[in-house]
């Protein structure tokens, strides 16, 4: 979707909008006959619970512009900027 299409709309708006779904060829092209959720097994004898790691609560001063970016973003700003330092880090460490 080109960037500028993107924005907000209210539910009425939305509910004047004209579906693009062709209903034609979607009712020509019969049943799903590919592989359905249900046709495999999972191996729960060889899984693996993983529990991650707490994480520390620190206070960190950021700059308002810096802060309000990654707000913006919407809700989770605060593992969007924790997934920011750690790529960092990783590109830092030697080796």
């Amino acid at each position: 979707m080109k960037k500028e299409r993107i924005g907000r709309i209210s539910l009425e708006e939305a509910m004047e909008l004209k579906g693009e779904t062709d209903w034609d060829r979607v009712r020509a092209a019969g049943p799903f006959e590919g592989e359905d959720e249900d046709d495999f097994e999972l191996d729960w004898d060889t899984a693996v619970l993983v529990i991650p790691e707490p994480k520390q609560a620190i206070s960190l001063r950021v700059d308002q512009d810096v802060l309000a970016f990654f707000k913006a973003e919407g809700p989770g700003y605060q593992t969007r900027m924790n997934a920011v330092l750690r790529a960092y880090m990783e590109a830092k460490k030697p080796g």
